[in-house]
């Protein structure tokens, strides 16, 4: 059951990212993430009110709120190196820290995979990579070092993210998600007032803007069951194969080539899923 949470939780993050780089295409970053950020934390109290549970302790909140910051951080870091830098650098590099920095931290507070288990997270990992390479041209060496920064930065926030979340108390129900979403969007909606944007979303842009955010809570809630259920250097892993999705949606919705390195990717995240399941 953890495997299958996790796979789930990796096709809506997949889902959730090409909705919100649709939406970019047409209207402001900080507006898009700004809605749908409203949207997923609308769902997430939706469930956690339909859930039952109990409001977490003051621990918990304090580890929710800590994952919505770290988040958020891994958000605007990779949005703005892909602006600026070198997407083929940022997009690889967050993708593949954000799952090795949750696995080291499970195998380091005692959690020890079965071989199989083991073998498969080996295969993912490559497969992350592979999923999210692209080619980058020709590009300066300060371009590549701000590009490998940005992807790092964002790498550490996603990481964090999955550690912190998955410290919340089981008892706690569905509401670390709500405080972690509501924690990052507070912290937005103080950005875009600093900043004087209007939060304004282009027409065609609004619809899948909303349903980013939706997707992405989802993937929260999926990941945040399945770390409570099963290992966190596991559940982080597969969580992180995203990229997959990704590319499927774009290849049946715009028409994109798969190039050779995104088909090995998909090959080793099947094998290394299926070996974790066994």
């Amino acid at each position: 059951m953890p495997v299958l949470l996790s796979l789930l939780s990796a096709l809506f993050y997949g889902l959730g990212d090409f909705s919100g780089g649709f939406a970019t295409r047409k209207s402001p970053l900080l507006a898009v993430v700004t809605i749908s950020q409203i949207g997923g934390a609308a769902l997430a109290l939706v469930f956690a009110l339909a859930d039952g549970s109990p409001f977490p302790r003051p621990v918990d909140v304090v580890w929710a709120s800590a994952a919505g910051l770290c988040g958020l951080l891994g958000i605007l870091m990779l949005y703005r190196g892909i602006a600026k830098g070198v997407v083929a650098i940022v997009s690889p590099v967050s993708a593949l820290v954000s799952a090795v920095i949750p696995a080291m931290a499970g195998l380091a507070m005692g959690e020890r995979p079965s071989a199989f288990a083991l073998a498969g997270t080996l295969l993912c990992l490559p497969a992350i990579l592979l999923l999210s390479w692209e080619s980058g041209g020709a590009a300066g060496r300060a371009r590549r070092l701000e590009s490998l920064l940005h992807g790092l930065a964002a790498g550490l926030g996603f990481g964090l993210f999955f550690i912190a979340l998955s410290r919340t108390g089981h008892g706690s129900g569905i509401w670390p998600a709500f405080i972690a979403r509501g924690t990052s969007l507070a912290a937005l909606l103080i950005v875009a007032s600093a900043a004087r944007r209007p939060l304004v979303l282009a027409r065609g842009s609004r619809l899948p803007a909303v349903a980013a955010g939706l997707a992405d809570m989802g993937a929260n809630i999926l990941f945040l069951l399945a770390s409570r259920s099963g290992l966190l250097s596991i559940t982080a892993v597969v969580s992180s194969l995203f990229p997959a999705p990704t590319v499927v949606l774009a290849r049946i919705f715009l028409k994109e080539r798969i190039p050779p390195a995104r088909i090995a990717g998909l090959g080793l995240a099947i094998a290394g899923v299926a070996l974790i399941g066994m």
